[in-house]
């Protein structure tokens, strides 16, 4: 039963892409009822006038438009259901689909790894089934076709189901391709802008160069091993050189998908062009999927894990990731450009406590390993839902505003009251503030991070504390950042024709795909030992040990390693809040001199704010971009108009700010211009004449000769 769920949640989203198809084919389908009508003459009249009547061309393509979305929907429930089954029953289901190559079918395994990230599947495409119906339909039919859209977004969520039931290494290639060439299509989707093609081409160029990279990976296990069955490669001998090089192909493939530092450039090009439920499910679905990988790939496959190659570097990538992601963030003033940034810190912070679980069981301690296995999945789950949450009340304001430069925003609170509360919770989440799951599994990393006591390596006790303190300012940062989000664009006065005209989105699917998303976010803050719970049987599965102490008092405490040193009780926490607010309440109420009022701002005397004196965001990063100022390269610019005699009045002035990613001069540029030069040097072998190229095959043919002899 729950493998028929697994692939209920394939078939159903494979089956909404191709319905998607039929959005261009009303007068076949016309034609195609007729004829079976037909064959019923009685009720013929009736049905034909029916059928006339529901396949107009708008009440055609709105009906067709749900249905998609409401297939895409029932696959996201089927994978929930799926992932919540096999993860509570702890089983490993295995299977074979004779679809593959005649003498190599495809191996399927649905173990708790996989549930657990077809829970995430499931839910982004839940709330996504809720809102898409009402985004899509702002589109041109005519320029951006449904039908595109909806077969490649039924075909991209195959593909990352696919990839996480896939049991050999041929399969997960099909379906990580799937996956893959189907999101390129998507990036690609408004092709008429000459920055979605660039930003297109660049994460194929990227996907493919990852895809050959774990291939590589793959083939290092296969070469020691009897087949590309994952069973296979789970009995491979390698040696600590064969292990690392294969270790370091699977972080490259995997590490480039899921947007670490510096192979992160296409993430902060592809996804601000993508539609915003596209976005949605790519920053916060499949980087996970590319987590999933890595995960399976050095925890499972590699029989040894070695700290010296594997937590060291993990946890130096990640912080890198994580402390760069979010300094590049705050320089971002395009709202989708942000998130992604944003996407890879919190990727950064996942490696990082993998990291530290490898280092623990490489040096004998498994519980400890397990918490930091646990802190990752449940930061990598909560990460799911907020930044779906994000880049779903960004698609809101851009469809409400017709932009997404939070510089030109301002005053969306009092015109969009219902989008600006759900898109407050996604930023208290992501800030990891107390009563929203961001701060549960960020503090979860935190103790893993302060356990560092029990190593004898003194390298590590320097390195570790270390990457702990980058995690904390990186938390900082982030609440800085997404105050920065929310007051640009929800406070103050609108700096935009756009934005002052703007109102509540209409349509309630929107909405309600958000709010579920948020709900999720404040119930999972209150009550996490429901996916702690569930989180355990993966860490059972791979490491053969769970938490050591997840609960001191049942559901009411948090101690992940004993009461006696750390422990966390959200519900209390939250009992707190609410007195503490009662209590304000009443004595504000209790005498009527100190009832609040509502004003008018301080105008500071200057008779009236206007919305050129409020802060801008630059302004507002300015003493941090004075502080970090290496981590960028910044272009800072101040022009002046002159006018009036000897030119000595100054008529208007120009600020003009470019800040640029280190990645781009110092790591891309070298490798294009030596693509270029080698490339011209190739070019010289084609002289054009057809003795030369005669003399080629000759020479060729010698040399396969000799080769095969």
């Amino acid at each position: 039963m729950i493998l028929v769920l697994a692939y209920g949640a394939v078939l159903l989203s494979f089956a909404s892409g191709l319905l998607a198809l039929m959005m261009n084919q009303r007068q076949i389908l016309l034609e195609f009822s007729q004829y079976w009508l037909k064959k019923f003459p009685d009720s013929y009249k009736l049905g034909r006038s029916v059928l006339e009547n529901s396949l107009q061309e708008g009440r055609y393509s709105n009906v067709l438009r749900h249905a998609v979305f409401m297939l895409l929907g029932l696959s996201g429930i089927f994978a929930v259901l799926a992932g919540l089954s096999v993860m509570l029953g702890r089983e490993i289901i295995t299977d074979q689909i004779g679809l593959g190559l005649p003498w190599l079918p495809w191996h399927v395994r649905f173990d708790s790894l996989s549930g657990f990230f077809y829970l995430i599947i499931g839910i982004a495409v839940t709330a996504v089934s809720l809102y898409g119906p009402g985004y899509v339909h702002a589109y041109d039919e005519n320029r951006h076709p449904f039908a595109v859209l909806g077969l490649f977004t039924g075909l991209f969520v195959s593909g990352m189901l696919l990839v996480l039931l896939a049991d050999d290494a041929f399969f997960f290639m099909i379906a990580w391709e799937l996956m893959s060439v189907a999101s390129y299509f998507l990036v690609a989707f408004q092709h008429e802008n000459p920055a979605n093609r660039h930003a297109a081409f660049l994460y194929l160029l990227m996907a493919e160069v990852g895809a050959l990279a774990i291939i590589l990976g793959f083939g290092v296990l296969a070469s020691f091993s009897d087949g590309f069955t994952f069973d296979a490669l789970r009995e491979a001998k390698l040696s600590t050189t064969w292990a690392s090089i294969a270790f370091v192909l699977a972080l490259l493939g995997f590490g480039m998908k899921a947007g670490i530092v510096p192979i992160h450039v296409w993430l902060p090009e592809a996804h601000p062009v993508a539609p915003s439920h596209i976005s949605a499910l790519m920053s916060g679905v499949m980087l996970k999927v590319a987590l999933y990988g890595l995960i399976r790939f050095c925890y499972d496959l590699i029989d040894t894990v070695h700290w010296q190659w594997g937590g060291v570097v993990l946890i130096i990538a990640g912080t890198v990731s994580a402390l760069g992601g979010i300094l590049y963030a705050m320089m971002q003033t395009n709202l989708k450009r942000l998130l992604a940034y944003s996407s890879v810190e919190n990727i950064g912070i996942i490696f990082m406590v993998l990291g530290l679980s490898m280092i623990f069981m490489a040096n004998g301690h498994p519980q400890l390993a397990a918490l930091g296995l646990l802190a990752a999945l449940f930061h990598a789950f909560n990460h799911a839902l907020f930044k779906n949450l994000l880049f779903l009340g960004a698609g809101i304001i851009q469809h409400q505003t017709r932009e997404l430069n939070i510089e030109i925003m301002g005053g969306l609170i009092k015109r969009m009251p219902h989008t600006s509360k759900l898109f407050l919770i996604g930023c208290m989440s992501i800030s990891s503030l107390p009563l929203f799951n961001g701060f549960v599994s960020e503090w979860l990393a935190f103790q893993t991070a302060l356990q560092v006591d029990v190593l004898d390596n003194g390298v590590l006790r320097s390195l570790i504390p270390v990457s702990a303190a980058a995690l904390a300012l990186t938390a900082a940062l982030a609440a800085a950042c997404f105050v920065n989000v929310f007051g640009m664009i929800f406070l103050g006065q609108p700096r935009s024709r756009h934005s002052e005209k703007a109102y509540e989105v209409e349509d309630k699917g929107m909405l309600a795909g958000s709010a579920l998303l948020a709900g999720l976010c404040f119930f999972i803050g209150i009550f996490p030992g429901v996916i702690i719970h569930l989180i355990n049987s993966v860490a059972g599965q791979l490491l053969g040990q769970t938490l050591p102490n997840d609960s001191a008092f049942g559901w009411l405490w948090l101690a992940p390693v004993s009461a006696e040193q750390a422990s966390y009780s959200p519900p209390l926490v939250l009992i707190a809040a609410l007195i503490a607010a009662g209590i304000s309440f009443w004595y504000l109420r209790r005498n009527p001199a100190t009832v609040m009022r509502r004003a008018e701002p301080w105008d500071c005397g200057f008779g009236g704010l206007t919305p050129r004196m409020q802060y801008s965001s630059r302004a507002f990063t300015m003493p941090l971009r004075r502080i970090f100022a290496k981590a960028w390269i910044i272009d800072e610019r101040i022009g002046k108009d002159m006018q009036g005699a000897m030119n000595q009045d100054v008529a208007a002035i120009h600020y003009q700010l470019q800040i640029q990613d280190h990645s781009w001069p110092r790591l891309y540029q070298p490798i294009a211009q030596g693509i270029n030069k080698l490339a011209k040097q190739v070019g010289r072998i084609q002289t054009g004449n057809i003795r030369v190229y005669l003399g080629y095959s000759f020479v060729t043919l010698l040399f396969m000769l000799w080769v095969i002899s």
